[in-house]
């Protein structure tokens, strides 16, 4: 169907929302009451609740309690269609979304709300040997890696290659990093030290590397300092004030800014949490802007969320550089600022189509700071809120009872409160499976005597 066609035959105004996450929902939602017919697209068919990815990653919950089919959600909604497709093009003086197979849809309203993708620096190699950690197929190819490797280790003979097999390389300290660290540091030393026989899984290496001079830069000194020592009792190796200038196979190439040394460690699996950047669709649209390049390809927005010059198209989330007018505070590329936005862009649109309102006229986005959360393992986390900062236990059930809550649907909800509760009174996780094809471990040099246990 082609922008023309389209326009044609809808005798409503037509609203096309990219992309099923947290942005996307929300406009999606605030749209439900409109006289509007209203096409989410998304190339998945289902929603990840992203700030619980590394616990799929780390074996602690399933993929299905932090997702839901996005039909599903929309079902009841019966001005919103939902199609699986993913968009290529944004033509914006057409008005027209072309997607991957060609097919093209008008528009009234657009709403780009298509997320970010792992940012390497331009070092796209490092793709397949350091997985991001952005989507389902991303967490559960971590979770077969990381298992795969105790898998290889119980077969080793040699024990340099079953070290290698057993450090785990973190590269980025912010949340995300932080949190991967410190589940693999927990399931290294309680979860599974009981499970294999031939070595002992204390063993296991975790480091976690950062350009900085501390974890969780964004978080308040005296809660990244707690962060630090949390993870340090917990066996993380951290190093600071680090580069990661190469990546291979077996090994990792660091380069310390203080003095230019550099260090290669040994290792088969690393995981990048290094920095993201904007999908590719979002990239497009800001290089058919012109203007400067932005730190992450994110797209400079009015004060009202629009692209200049084209009123009727809405960036949210990730994709967006959005700085407040009279603040001059940057909205942070987290979730709560992809739902703000959401909502937002949402209602501006639902106004307008009602009142056929001057877009002049609006007010300008304002985010809210509801504070900041990260888990560090069991018990331990840090809050950064409004008027307060809290760590350990307190801050950790916080963590736990906001990311339950905001998990779509009440058997999620539910799935996920019993894993908490059975992870921290038993230090089990539920999830240890490795699925996918051609997964057997594969080991340099396999133990010629499968009966000899350790210690006998």
């Amino acid at each position: 169907m082609s922008a023309s066609q389209s326009q044609t035959t809808s005798r409503r105004p037509r609203v096309i929302v990219v992309g099923g996450g947290f942005g996307g929902l929300r406009v999606v939602r605030a749209l439900r009451s409109a006289d509007a017919d209203v096409l989410l697209l998304d190339r998945r068919n289902h929603h990840v609740f992203q700030p619980m990815l590394y616990q799929v990653a780390t074996a602690a919950l399933s993929p299905a309690t932090i997702s839901a089919p996005l039909r599903k959600m929309f079902e009841s909604q019966r001005n919103c269609e939902v199609l699986m497709a993913e968009v290529e093009e944004v033509d914006l003086q057409r008005q027209a979304v072309r997607l991957r197979d060609g097919v093209e849809y008008g528009y009234d309203w657009l709403v780009l709300a298509a997320g970010s993708v792992p940012n390497y620096f331009g070092n796209n190699d490092w793709k397949k040997l350091a997985p991001g950690l952005k989507d389902l197929d991303d967490a559960i190819n971590i979770r077969r890696r990381f298992l795969l490797a105790f898998e290889q280790a119980e077969m080793e003979a040699d024990e340099q290659s079953r070290l290698e097999a057993l450090t785990f390389v973190i590269v980025g300290g912010g949340p995300t990093g932080v949190e991967v660290a410190g589940a693999l540091a927990e399931i290294a030393r309680h979860t599974l030290r009981r499970s294999f026989r031939h070595f002992d899984t204390n063993v296991a290496r975790v480091i976690l590397i950062d350009p900085g001079d501390n974890v969780l830069k964004a978080f308040p000194d005296a809660l990244a300092d707690r962060a630090r020592r949390d993870l340090e009792k917990m066996g993380v190796e951290i190093k600071l004030g680090a580069r990661v200038t190469a990546i291979g196979e077996h090994d990792v190439t660091l380069r310390y800014k203080a003095d230019g040394r550099e260090e290669t460690l040994g290792a088969n699996n690393v995981i990048w949490a290094a920095g993201v950047e904007a999908s590719p669709v979002a990239q497009n649209v800001g290089r058919s802007l012109g203007g400067e390049k932005t730190h992450g390809g994110r797209i400079p927005v009015q004060p009202d969320l629009t692209l200049p010059g084209h009123p009727n198209v809405f960036v949210v989330g990730d994709a967006a550089q959005h700085v407040h007018p009279e603040t001059g505070k940057e909205t942070p590329g987290v979730a709560q600022g992809a739902m703000q936005m959401g909502d937002y862009a949402g209602r501006a649109i639902a106004d307008a189509i009602r009142s056929g309102g001057d877009a002049s006229a609006r007010q300008p986005f304002s985010y809210l700071d509801k504070g900041s959360l990260a888990t560090i393992g069991r018990g331990r986390a840090v809050a950064a809120l409004p008027h307060a900062q809290a760590s350990g236990l307190g801050a950790w059930l916080l963590w736990a009872i906001v990311h339950i809550f905001y998990l779509v649907g009440f058997r999620n909800r539910i799935a996920a409160m019993a894993e908490y509760a059975w992870m921290y009174f038993f230090w089990e996780r539920g999830v240890r499976l490795i699925t996918g094809e051609n997964v057997l471990p594969k080991a340099i040099r396999p133990t010629p005597d499968p009966f000899a246990r350790k210690g006998q």
